[in-house]
């Protein structure tokens, strides 16, 4: 596998081998072994999927303090993925990571524990899949407005599908619950 840094030191694309011919494809998606390798060491204990359609953004979210780290990927269809640094004191809190993720180019991102993730969905669905190092933790969730002028991300669309949650999320600058730089 291909392993990318991004800007952001802590968050990876990961580019799994592609074996492909006349008959299909076969991809190792995930080996415990070459993921430590690349400091990927918390065993996953939870697989999340979600289907949505063009326009949806899903995001932006994180838990504290049961932090989740995440190895998403799209199975079908094609989304703009993001990453935001939310650890207190992390000389890149507030910054972001923003990569294309697809069915075609079959990257997976590593979203580390104290960085809020979310997605936009760029084709007609897609199917997104998270492996989760933490159990989901409703009471620990914590979401921040996909919009905030703050962490600037350019998501490309003016108007997208939110859930009620999202679209009422705070602003960065209003929320208390975040992580401590040193203590995820």
């Amino acid at each position: 596998m291909n392993v990318i840094r991004t800007e952001l030191p802590e968050v990876l694309i990961i580019e799994p081998k592609f074996f492909g011919d006349h008959r299909g494809f076969f991809v190792e998606s995930y080996q415990l072994p070459r993921y430590i390798e690349h400091g990927i060491a918390r065993p996953f204990v939870q697989d999340n999927m979600s289907r949505s359609r063009y326009g949806v953004l899903r995001g932006l979210h994180l838990q504290n303090p049961a932090a989740q780290g995440k190895l998403v990927a799209v199975l079908r269809g094609k989304v703009f993925d993001v990453a935001v640094d939310m650890r207190v004191g992390s000389p890149n809190f507030g910054r972001h990571v923003a990569v294309e993720l697809s069915e075609e180019n079959r990257r997976q991102l590593w979203v580390p524990r104290g960085f809020a993730h979310g997605f936009l969905v760029l084709s007609e669905s897609a199917d997104f899949f998270y492996k989760c190092d933490d159990f989901y933790s409703p009471e620990n969730e914590v979401s921040i407005r996909w919009d905030d002028p703050a962490i600037g991300i350019s998501w490309s669309i003016e108007r997208p599908s939110l859930s009620a949650k999202d679209a009422d999320a705070p602003l960065l600058s209003d929320v208390k619950n975040l992580p401590l730089y040193g203590q995820v």
